[in-house]
């Protein structure tokens, strides 16, 4: 892998079912690099992590994820525009061009399951740029309806606003919460809407207990895991690189917090994701 050995966290247990790794980055190491995808897959394998869903967060993100979901029939891909993408090309006036190239990969790839990862980020994007993270955001759902794929939102301190956009737009029969951040209320009030909740290692975090409320209203039936590697990397390894092979930390911690046998969360976990993706692969 591209980053240094004495950084990434050793392998734990193996799972007693498979599970799919429904967010990930192949493309984006600690140093800007893409991981070796084939080292990295068959890490995540060896621990009952057999598949992935690679996600590009921009145009030459999304193009590469596609490409490597060509390649390794581990991996099937998402290719959106991330939120924090959408005002930077408003401002060159390059968002129309972009939004049309990434409906050109979501239409012509069948490797590609998703549009994702958009939605609304206000951590990161001021007032000034919001008119424009609707805007993308608006036109991700509506691909996702048009080409019937799964939409993959990301929401970062914008939980009310999530849900009045996809109020206003009408959401797609298949959607996941990516790294769901709320609390019991909200994910509720995403369920409702048909939503699947897709958990990381931050529901290992130890300030995270409004989150593992939320996972424990979640029904068995829509709850998913992720690693968002390389970011979010679970308990007790938190700020080292995270990898779809340390999935299991975050599915034991689940299934303890949960009160369930840890194979039947795994296996009820690995078919929610082919459902939430449109089937097997």
């Amino acid at each position: 892998m591209t980053e240094a050995p004495h950084d990434l966290p050793p392998a734990p247990d193996p799972l007693p079912h498979p599970v799919v790794d429904n967010h990930c980055h192949l493309d984006i190491g600690r140093d800007g690099e893409p991981w070796d995808v084939r080292a990295a897959i068959d890490a995540a394998t060896a621990v009952g992590v057999r598949r992935i869903v690679q996600i590009g967060c921009d145009l030459r993100r999304a193009t590469w994820a596609v490409e490597a979901a060509r390649t390794h029939p581990e991996l099937v891909a998402g290719v959106a525009l991330h939120p924090n993408e959408a005002p930077r090309l408003a401002a060159a006036g390059g968002l129309d061009a972009a939004l049309e190239a990434i409906a050109e990969l979501a239409a012509v790839h069948p490797r590609v399951r998703a549009v994702g990862e958009t939605g609304l980020d206000h951590y990161r994007t001021g007032p000034d740029g919001r008119a424009a993270q609707v805007a993308s955001f608006a036109a991700h759902i509506d691909l996702a309806k048009r080409l019937d794929k799964t939409l993959v939102i990301h929401d970062r301190d914008a939980h009310q606003e999530v849900l009045d956009v996809l109020d206003a737009e009408g959401a797609p029969e298949r959607w996941v919460m990516h790294c769901f951040s709320g609390d019991a209320a909200f994910a509720r009030a995403c369920l409702d809407r048909g939503a699947y909740l897709s958990f990381a290692g931050t529901v290992t975090f130890k300030n995270a207990a409004p989150l593992r409320n939320a996972l424990v209203v979640t029904p068995q039936d829509r709850v998913l895991v992720e690693t968002d590697a390389p970011y979010l990397t679970p308990h007790p390894y938190r700020g080292r690189t995270n990898g779809s092979y340390l999935v299991p930390l975050t599915v034991r911690a689940m299934a303890a917090e949960r009160g369930e046998d840890l194979g039947d969360l795994c296996a009820a976990i690995d078919a929610n994701t082919e459902r939430a993706f449109g089937g097997a692969w």
